[in-house]
C-alpha cells in the first residue's frame, strides 16, 4: 500500500514539473484567448494521440472503450479545466486565478468524501490547509485586478480539475489519460466556432508548440495517471507546486518581482510539501523494514 502511495506521489510530482512553464508560456504569447485555445486544444489532441499510440499500439481502441462513461466524463471535465485556466489567465491577474485554483485540493477532498466515501488521513488535511493558506498569500498581492469573467473561469477550472481527478480515482483499473485527446478536441472545436482558427505568428507558434507538443502532454498524462495510486486531493495538492515554481519562472523571465507575501507564501507551500514527501518516504521505509 505504501509502495503504491510513493509511486503515485512520484508520478504526480513529475507531472507538476512538466506543467510549471504553462503560466509563463501563456503570458508571453500575444494571441487572444480564443486563438490560444484553438491551437492548444488541437496540438494537445495530436500529442495525446501520439503518446497513447506509442504506449498501447493496437490496444489503444480497447483501452479507450474500457474507460466507459467515466472516461467520457473525464474528457469533458479536462476540457472545461483547460478552458477555465486559459480564459482565467487571459482575463484577470495571475494572482486571482491562482487563489481560486488553490481551492482545488479542498474541492477534490470534499467530493471524494461526499460521493466516494473516501476519507483522507488527518496529516494530509493539515498539509492541504497549510498549502492553500501559503498559496493564497502568494497571490494576495494581485487580488482584485482584472475582469470578473477571469474569476468565474478560474472557478470552473478548479472545480473541473477536482471532478476529473476524482472520477479517474473511482476507476483505477482504467487509464483515463487515453481519453484526454477528446476533451482537447472539444476545446479546439468550440474555439474554432468562436473564430479561433487563425494562423499564428512564428513567435507565438513556437511558444505554443513548445508548450502543447512537449511540456503539457507529458504533464497531463502523468497527472491523469496519478489518481490510480493516490487520492485525487493529493494529486491536486501536488499541483500547488506549480504556483511556487511557475511564479518563479515568471519572475525570472518576465521580471514580475514577487511581493514579500508571495515569497512567504511560496516558502510555506514548498516547505509543507517537502515535509509531506519526507513523511511518506519515512513511512515507506518503515513499512519495508517491518
Amino acid at each position: 500500500m505504501q509502495t503504491t502511495r510513493i509511486k503515485g506521489l512520484t508520478i504526480a510530482a513529475l507531472g507538476v514539473l512538466f506543467i510549471v512553464p504553462d503560466a509563463l508560456l501563456i503570458k508571453i504569447t500575444s494571441v487572444n484567448p480564443v486563438v490560444f485555445l484553438f491551437w492548444r486544444g488541437l496540438l494537445l489532441a495530436a500529442s495525446f494521440l501520439v503518446i497513447g499510440s506509442l504506449r498501447y499500439r493496437s490496444r489503444l481502441g480497447p483501452e479507450i472503450r474500457r474507460c466507459g462513461w467515466k472516461g467520457a466524463f473525464c474528457a469533458v471535465a479536462f476540457g472545461f479545466s483547460q478552458l477555465g485556466f486559459v480564459m482565467g489567465m487571459k482575463n484577470t491577474a495571475a494572482g486571482n486565478v491562482l487563489v481560486i485554483l488553490n481551492t482545488s485540493p479542498v474541492i477534490a477532498a470534499l467530493i471524494a468524501w461526499l460521493v466516494w466515501k473516501e476519507a483522507l488521513p488527518w496529516r494530509t488535511w493539515i498539509v492541504i490547509l497549510v498549502c492553500v493558506a501559503g498559496a493564497t498569500l502568494m497571490a494576495m498581492g494581485e487580488w482584485g485586478r482584472g475582469d470578473p469573467l477571469g474569476l468565474i473561469m478560474a472557478g470552473v477550472a478548479a472545480t473541473a480539475l477536482a471532478l476529473n481527478l476524482n472520477m479517474a480515482r473511482s476507476k483505477p483499473d482504467s487509464d483515463m489519460s487515453v481519453v484526454l485527446m477528446f476533451g482537447s478536441l472539444a476545446v479546439a472545436g468550440v474555439a474554432a466556432l468562436a473564430g479561433g482558427a487563425v494562423w499564428l505568428s512564428p513567435r507565438d507558434g513556437f511558444f505554443i508548440a513548445l508548450l502543447c507538443l512537449f511540456f503539457l502532454p507529458i504533464a497531463c498524462v502523468l497527472i491523469q495517471i496519478g489518481p490510480r495510486y493516490i487520492p485525487a486531493a493529493e494529486v491536486s495538492l501536488m499541483l500547488l507546486l506549480e504556483t511556487v515554481l511557475g511564479s518563479f519562472l515568471v519572475w525570472l523571465f518576465l521580471g514580475e518581482v514577487p511581493t514579500t507575501l508571495s515569497l512567504i507564501g511560496g516558502a510555506i507551500v514548498f516547505s509543507a510539501l517537502l515535509v509531506h514527501g519526507w513523511v511518506e518516504v519515512k513511512r515507506y521505509r518503515q513499512t519495508r523494514a517491518a
